[in-house]
């Protein structure tokens, strides 16, 4: 987040994690500012269903900037139903190139439950290497943890839930209070 524009302000921590043929996306609830936490029962994650077609989506940053990035995602997946992908790739595009867009401050991660994305403002459409991706001011953490406990039995809800709360542990921009989604590819 540009700090120049909002001075102080941190928050969120947005996990997707992909295993035994579905993908969770777990996302905490806190927003701060400076010293304050101003919420602690955000809810940073959300399910879109553009077609008929279920998507999960997480946000970091601004919340108003990721509400416009979701409305915007959402033509998208309309105008390209099942190509989850190509809805990513053009509003990353639109993102970067458009004069209003380019100003929004946030990251999305994106999931249809068999890919999954992290989009970002510069015109990133990024896929994970690992079966997680993560953003956000814990991102770091919970993405460490995520990988290390992918090495265990857990089960995708598990690790991603365990996962936060090491992040909540570690970074006092995230909290325990989760949003939990949880998604299978389309038949």
């Amino acid at each position: 987040m540009a700090e120049d524009k909002f001075p102080g302000w941190h928050g969120t921590t947005i996990l997707a994690v992909r295993r035994g043929g579905r993908v969770v996306v777990a996302g905490d609830g806190q927003v701060s500012v400076g010293q304050t936490v101003m919420k602690g029962t955000a809810r940073k994650v959300r399910r879109l269903a553009p077609g008929g077609r279920d998507v999960v989506v997480g946000f970091a940053g601004s919340t108003a900037d990721a509400f416009t990035l979701l409305e915007r995602l959402e033509k998208k997946l309309e105008s390209a139903p099942g190509q989850l992908q190509r809805a990513c790739v053009e509003l990353a595009k639109d993102w970067r190139t458009d004069k209003y867009l380019r100003n929004l401050e946030a990251m999305l991660i994106v999931t249809d439950g068999a890919q999954i994305y992290v989009v970002t403002g510069a015109g990133d459409v990024l896929e994970p290497e690992h079966d997680v991706a993560a953003i956000g001011s814990g991102g770091n953490y919970a993405l460490a943890a995520a990988r290390g406990l992918l090495e265990t039995q857990l089960d995708a809800e598990q690790v991603a839930r365990k996962a936060m709360q090491i992040a909540a542990d570690i970074c006092v921009y995230t909290n325990g209070s989760l949003t939990v989604e949880t998604i299978a590819p389309a038949a």
